[in-house]
């Protein structure tokens, strides 16, 4: 029998979709627009692919991984370029090794009205699309089907994603057309709801009583790399509008897809040829090269191809190499411990919609300011005591 998997077994990743020979699985959403899978049993022969191929198991493998992996921390010299990416820009380098060669790049972009999905790269200038941060579980809808036609036509091609959608694309791919693909994962914090993502936008565009033309996850430009704040841009006539009301929801871990509470691959065995992060704890190193607060990525070799691509391109980066104790980040240790309310928050969420959520658990509205306000009249003994000792 075909899977039909739900809630935690499931990270969405489409594997099980893509290799079904009958086209019986569709990934279809639930209310907050995290896809399942979902099998047409007229349609199903009960060949066992899709249970096979589903690599969101302890198991899954990573036959040509270094025992552990070698770290870096790495920042593009071209200062240009570097400010055009959320942390050290080691992405760029990667993939314009690939375009060199005449590949082509798969990374999250923006489809429809900032509809976060996986494309298809064949130029540095769509590639662009897929740098900086994105918050939100993006739509591989025959993207693995793309990559697996690309690489039977003898292209290189370079997929980047969560770890959970990497692994699921390995396992998907055959082992005799993996020679020229190359798999970058990032360190990942667990990725939040699509539909909560676009209800925000549609939020802002009637408050602001504009029309959304850009968005910013991270604006490292405006508040530097260790900041966390959104910028969003709006049209007729242009202006930027700075809030952290989707940062918030997002470090509550409150609308994360299930699956991220028990995922697989928050550790140091990756399922990607090479690993990117934000290099948070660098000052460990006893390097300056991020005094200036302009980013710098953590990457993590993990096989003998990411070693010649990483070494092929290093003359691009100011490089210095650390140690894994060095850079060890919690999810790098741990999955994401979800908020106890993330049931009942999606509960209300499907009953109620985007604004009732966002009072009742966000950083706006009564609600909060009442919590804020009793946060700092508790405070204010604490703040006399000092004053006077």
């Amino acid at each position: 029998m075909a899977i039909n998997k739900t809630g935690t077994d499931c990270c969405g990743c489409t594997a099980c979709a893509a290799v079904c020979p009958k086209d019986a699985i569709n990934m279809v959403a639930d209310p907050m627009g995290f896809k399942y899978p979902k099998v047409d049993y007229d349609k199903c022969i009960e060949c066992g692919l899709c249970e096979k191929t589903c690599s969101f198991t302890d198991s899954y493998k990573t036959p040509d991984n270094f025992s552990q992996p070698i770290p870096y921390g790495a920042r593009l010299k071209d200062i240009n370029q570097l400010m055009k990416s959320r942390s050290g820009g080691a992405f760029v380098a990667f993939s314009d090794w690939i375009l060199d060669k005449g590949g082509v790049i798969y990374g999250a972009g923006y489809k429809g009205h900032f509809i976060v999905s996986h494309k298809r790269a064949i130029n540095s200038e769509q590639r662009d699309e897929f740098r900086g941060s994105k918050y939100v579980q993006s739509n591989l809808d025959e993207i693995f089907r793309a990559v697996k036609t690309d690489l039977e036509a003898g292209l290189w091609v370079l997929f980047s994603g969560t770890p959970c959608q990497t692994s699921g694309l390995q396992s998907f791919i055959p082992e005799k057309l993996k020679e020229k693909l190359v798999t970058v994962d990032i360190v990942c914090h667990g990725v939040p709801s699509p539909q909560i993502w676009q209800d925000y936008i549609h939020y802002l565009e009637d408050k602001e009583r504009k029309f959304v033309i850009g968005v910013e996850f991270r604006d490292k430009k405006r508040f530097g790399w260790k900041a966390h704040k959104e910028t969003i841009t709006l049209a007729e006539p242009q202006t930027t509008v700075s809030t952290d009301i989707y940062t918030h929801l997002f470090f509550k871990n409150i609308m994360h897809r299930p699956s991220c509470g028990e995922c697989k691959y928050c550790n140091i065995r990756r399922p990607a040829d090479l690993t990117l992060a934000d290099f948070w704890g660098w000052e460990k190193t006893g390097s300056h090269i991020n005094d200036d607060d302009k980013g710098l990525s953590l990457v993590f070799v993990n096989t003998p191809k990411g070693k010649n691509i990483f070494d092929t391109v290093s003359d691009r980066f100011y490089v210095i190499q650390t140690s894994i104790e060095n850079c060890m980040q919690s999810h790098l240790k741990s999955p994401t411990k979800l908020n106890p309310l993330y049931i009942e928050f999606a509960n209300d969420y499907a009953a109620h919609g985007f604004k009732y959520v966002l009072r009742k658990y966000g950083n706006v509205g009564i609600r909060h300011k009442a919590k804020t306000a009793l946060s700092l009249i508790k405070r204010i003994p604490l703040v006399i005591i000092r004053l006077f000792k």
